[in-house]
């Protein structure tokens, strides 16, 4: 297809807003615009070639049309149901009332923020709020009843995130159901998400180290998904559903998207296009086909955000600035000409080896072609060796003096030892001191 863009494809879906995302819990998802498409049912294709052997294993696990056949007909899981078919999986069953005393009746003080699913709020559980939890913060998700999202997304995270258990994703500790009230209880995530951390105006920068050790933990969450007994396709990877907590460990939140993938004898799960602009996977906009490939796209497109500073979609840059892949792609193999993408709030404090291995990798990452890009356990594999490449790059503290505007600076150190004033009042040049975390 020619390169007008994948960008103006986007006016063939409708668009959602969220709130002001970047909560500490297990709901990100603000402030993105979303995609929807058409398409219908589930549709799976035959494979050409077997699948390659997993990895890793989860026990069998119940899948998400397993549950939801019954709702298909037009009828809705009961609590009881979902309750029993869970079984095993301790995820504790909250009444309303228990979380309106967690959140102090969700009071505004406890708001954290709010994405397509709803609001989100800080709370507190102990022994004595729900016998059996161990004293600890919580972020609480409540459903929007009249919100872009529905009791199907409520689901789908129930179903996913009450048996899958990751380092690398967010902890659901139980939930709601009863009567119209949908609600999902995570643990609390101290530093909220990746967005709020790149892109909000007064956030301090995020040191390269910490940036590389965010994706390698994101790059694991979805190697996970992709290589379990019965591989979950994420299919909303951004920044704002990166959850961080108080060491900058990343953890995928809101799965009310996720798919369950294909399996063995198929090739892809053709579904409704759903999404966010600026991460979704051209072949997946164009055709419906979801893959794990198109959740390496979007993390191609989050490595460079880390990398660049930049949001995925900006419309308040010059219009051949706006797309992030399309203008970065260009310089993304050019070891001599990378500087000029990368984040100028880094302020050089980087290897240039280890961001270029970076950069190609992302480069990778968001081919058009999606039999070009790795599998995610194997971006794993690139991303971890950048981290020694740093530690032996970066020692100590990093000192920058600027040069003097003006004048030969050697007379102006002699000058500078005739003045017996503070040498905080000597300017003759500027200094900057950028330490490592």
């Amino acid at each position: 297809m020619a390169k007008q863009g994948w960008s103006s494809l986007f006016g063939c879906f409708s668009s959602q807003y969220g709130g002001g995302g970047g909560g500490g819990g297990g709901g990100g998802g603000g402030g993105k615009r979303k995609i929807k498409g058409g398409g219908g049912g589930k549709k799976k294709v035959a494979a050409a070639g077997a699948r390659q052997p997993q990895q890793r294993k989860l026990q069998s696990r119940l899948s998400f049309l397993d549950l939801s056949g019954s709702a298909l007909g037009g009828m809705m899981v009961s609590p009881e149901d979902l309750s029993m078919s869970l079984a095993g999986s301790n995820l504790h069953i909250f009444t309303i009332g228990e979380l309106r005393a967690i959140t102090r009746d969700f009071s505004m003080t406890n708001f954290i923020g709010e994405g397509g699913f709803g609001p989100v709020y800080k709370g507190y559980v102990d022994e004595k709020t729900k016998p059996g939890l161990r004293a600890q913060p919580v972020a609480v998700k409540l459903l929007d009843l009249e919100g872009t999202q529905g009791h199907n997304e409520w689901l789908t995270e129930v179903i996913f995130l009450g048996q899958l258990r990751h380092p690398h994703l967010v902890k659901l500790i139980g939930y709601c159901y009863e009567d119209e009230h949908r609600l999902l209880v995570y643990e609390f995530m101290t530093r909220g998400s990746l967005e709020k951390h790149l892109f909000k105006k007064y956030a301090a920068s995020l040191p390269w180290l910490t940036r590389l050790k965010i994706a390698i933990g994101a790059a694991k969450g979805l190697a996970f998904l992709h290589e379990a007994e019965k591989p979950v396709i994420y299919r909303d990877f951004k920044t704002s559903n990166i959850l961080l907590d108080s060491d900058f460990k990343a953890k995928l939140s809101d799965f009310g998207l996720a798919k369950d993938g294909p399996e063995e004898d198929e090739t892809h799960v053709s579904t409704r296009v759903m999404g966010t602009q600026g991460y979704a996977a051209p072949e997946y906009i164009m055709t419906g086909h979801l893959t794990a490939k198109s959740d390496v796209y979007g993390f191609g497109v989050v490595l460079l955000e880390l990398l660049t500073g930049r949001k995925s979609v900006d419309r308040s840059r010059p219009p051949r600035e706006q797309n992030l892949v399309e203008w970065a792609r260009p310089y993304l193999t050019d070891a001599r000409r990378l500087d000029r993408v990368m984040d100028r709030s880094l302020a050089g404090q980087y290897t240039p080896k280890a961001a270029q291995k970076a950069a190609a990798l992302a480069h990778r990452c968001v081919s058009l072609n999606p039999k070009s890009r790795p599998r995610m356990s194997a971006v794993v594999e690139a991303l971890e060796p950048l981290l020694a490449l740093d530690d032996d790059g970066l020692v100590g503290t990093f000192v920058y003096v600027a040069p003097p505007d003006d004048g030969d600076s050697d007379s102006k150190r002699r000058a500078s030892r005739r003045r017996s004033q503070n040498s905080a009042d000597q300017s003759s040049g500027a200094a900057a001191v950028v330490q490592r975390e």
